[in-house]
This record gives structure tokens, C-alpha cells and sequence, in this order.
């Protein structure tokens, strides 16, 4: 049964997940078989629920996996592609709750959206079962909670695309902010 486990390409597990690889075990045989792997150093507790092979981990696996639906956006999409360049030390998502969570070392920030916004998947990637925006999805994220953000270098950012995303959040706010910031760009250019 480890095996299985072992040849995942999957770094992270919840215990459902484990479940399922076992071909639907009866749960407190489940229970039995992690309770047992943990015990023995063959998997590694993350959290009540989620596992991994081993302490080397995806941490952005782990962060989609504590709360479902989440997806990974904000700030951290945005540091990652040079649209901001504050660094944080926290990991932020976009989820249906607000709440901060410290989890074996890494801090988890999910950000409440509305659920017509969160459970839209238009600019978000499916990444080896990691979902993550895009820049652009990211920018508007932020737009969508903040109505006066900085970004540092917007010259990437695909306005065409942003312009497409903008329905998903039916926010008239908005609209007159990447208009804006669209304007800035074009005098940034120059």
C-alpha cells in the first residue's frame, strides 16, 4: 500500500485522498494503516488530516489543500511575477473564509471572496492538481479587496486579458481602476 503512495507524483495527501489511493478501504483500516506509517517515519503528519512522503513537501500543495475550494493569487502570484516586489513571508489564497494559518513552519493567508468570484475558474491554472491565478487573475484579486493597492511594476501585465477577467467580478469599481492603472502603464512605457 506504500508503494502506491511512494510512486505518487504528488508530494501532500489528505486523508481522503490516501483513502481513495487504497482503493476505498474501510476508514478505521485507514486510520490503522496511517496511524501506523507516521509512527514508523514512513509518512510525515503535516497537520490533522494531510500527509506527505516525507518533510521535503510542495508547500503550495499543502496550502490547497487545507481549505477547499482555495487557490493560490494575491500577493504571492504577484511577487512571483515581478508585479510587486515586497516579499512576503506568507502564502496568500483566495478561499471562501478569511483566516490565517500557521502549519508546520510556513504561514497560510486566505482571503475571502464571494463564491460567483472564487468558483470561477477563468485565469486560473491547474498545475500537477495546484491551482494557481494568473498575473492577471491575481492583480484583479487584490483590486477586488483593496481599492487602493500599489503595484510596483504593472509593464507585464496583459491588459487584453484583464479587460476579459474583469465579468467574473461584476464591480464597476474595478473597472475604473484597471482603467487606470492601464493608463499608467501606457505613461510608464514611454
Amino acid at each position: 500500500m506504500l508503494n502506491k503512495l511512494l510512486r505518487s507524483r504528488k508530494t501532500v495527501f489528505t486523508f481522503r485522498e490516501l483513502t481513495m489511493l487504497w482503493n476505498d478501504v474501510p476508514v478505521q483500516t485507514a486510520l490503522s494503516r496511517v496511524h501506523y506509517y507516521v509512527k514508523n517515519n514512513q509518512l510525515y503528519q503535516i497537520r490533522n488530516g494531510i500527509y506527505s512522503k516525507d518533510k521535503d513537501y510542495d508547500v503550495f500543495e499543502l496550502a490547497t489543500k487545507i481549505f477547499k475550494p482555495s487557490y493560490i493569487s494575491f500577493e504571492t502570484v504577484l511577487g512571483m511575477e515581478g508585479v510587486i516586489f515586497q516579499k512576503y513571508n506568507s502564502v496568500f489564497l483566495a478561499s471562501y473564509q478569511t483566516k490565517i494559518i500557521n502549519c508546520d513552519g510556513n504561514e497560510f493567508t486566505f482571503k475571502k471572496l464571494k463564491d460567483s468570484v472564487l468558483l470561477n475558474d477563468a485565469g486560473i491554472i491547474n498545475k500537477d492538481d495546484i491551482m494557481i491565478a494568473t498575473r492577471e487573475r491575481a492583480l484583479l484579486d487584490v483590486l477586488y479587496l483593496n481599492k487602493d493597492y500599489y503595484f510596483d511594476n504593472i509593464l507585464s501585465v496583459d491588459f487584453d486579458k484583464v479587460f476579459k477577467l474583469l465579468d467574473v467580478y461584476n464591480n464597476k469599481r474595478m473597472e475604473a481602476d484597471v482603467k487606470r492603472l492601464q493608463k499608467h502603464k501606457l505613461t510608464e512605457a514611454k
